[in-house]
């Protein structure tokens, strides 16, 4: 209420009021705060406490709270796993953000053309969400498993084989090569694409590509149809209309896609365990598995800990910018 309105009731009357303004908030501040302490505990509290056991020497069952510094960061950066394991993620996260974004905005576009039956095809781009990665990578494992092709071919190889496309057939999940292989002198792994880590990413754009048709279809149908038939009216094609008007009017969407399968992509783990378990070799490994089996399986606790502390880097690199980008514009506003 403003001001003007409350002066004009009795002192009485306002000081009512400000006492239930008074009882308002502090409900509201009673009903967050458990909310408020469990994040506080189990989120920063234990974000803070995996920051403290990276910086010290347990390695086994037993505590080990000595001092050592950087140097459990030192040894995995060392690691040829862990350099493999990053250039694994930036490889999945190129070429997952790239097709998502593209697959995701074509399939908008087709919907958004308000063809017949059009629930139909939203529903059907949308169902892969309702399977979770693990279902995902065990479906994709079966058909991406390469079998002893030419002669004995199972998946997708065997479709092949059936359709007289043999020379199509590749090893898939198995293939341990890197494309283009080349090692600078200062890293200690193979840098390049590695073949094993297409058939992932296609399961992975499979499952969000419909997810990023609904966040487009969304911007979509918030675009005013009113100014793309005013620049169809000026003499503008199909094209430039896209162009110049759609593209630009999507780049929130855009971002916020990027920024939501992006975070997806670099803290992965259930679809890489299920469908490949970091191989062949390291060909897809991740830093979650990593993370996973030095802390589990070697019981190398405070390097599984600095493992995940750089995990957390990399998600806050690409999420802390658009939070204070999404900020600033509401400031703006």
């Amino acid at each position: 209420m403003s001001h003007a309105n409350i002066r004009e009731f009795a002192p009485s009357d306002v000081a009512r009021r400000r006492r239930w303004l008074t009882r308002d908030r502090l409900i509201a501040l009673l009903m967050l705060m458990p909310s408020v302490v469990a994040i506080a505990v189990f989120v920063y509290g234990f974000i803070a406490w995996t920051g403290y056991i990276s910086l010290t020497a347990w390695s086994g069952i037993a505590p080990d709270y000595t001092f050592v510094g950087l140097e459990n960061y030192r040894t995995i950066f060392r690691s040829v796993r862990f350099q493999t394991d990053i250039r694994n993620t930036v490889v999945f996260t190129l070429f997952f953000l790239l097709s998502n974004l593209i697959l995701g905005l074509v399939l908008a576009l087709l919907v958004d053309a308000r063809v017949k039956g059009e629930a139909i095809f939203r529903s059907i781009y949308l169902f892969p969400m309702a399977v979770s990665f693990i279902v995902t990578g065990v479906a994709w494992s079966w058909i991406f498993t390469p079998g002893n092709f030419p002669s004995d071919p199972t998946g997708i190889n065997l479709l092949l084989d059936r359709l007289g496309l043999d020379a199509l057939q590749s090893a898939w999940i198995t293939d341990k090569r890197v494309l283009p292989e080349f090692r600078p002198s200062w890293a200690r792994t193979k840098l390049g694409v590695p073949m094993a880590m297409l058939p992932v990413v296609v399961a992975a754009t499979w499952q969000m590509s419909g997810f990023t048709m609904a966040m487009y279809l969304a911007g979509l149908r918030g675009i005013p149809e009113d100014l793309r038939e005013a620049a169809r009216v000026d003499g503008a094609s199909e094209w430039q209309v896209f162009r110049r008007i759609t593209l630009p009017m999507l780049q929130p969407v855009t971002l916020s896609a990027v920024i939501i399968l992006g975070h997806i992509s670099l803290k992965i783990f259930d679809l890489i365990m299920t469908m490949t378990g970091g191989g062949p070799g390291n060909a897809t490994d991740v830093p979650g598995v990593f993370v996973y089996d030095i802390t589990f399986n070697a019981n190398k606790i405070a390097q599984g800990a600095a493992a995940a502390i750089v995990m957390l880097v990399m998600v806050a690199v690409l999420i802390v910018p658009y939070i204070v980008y999404n900020a600033r514009t509401e400031v703006e506003r």
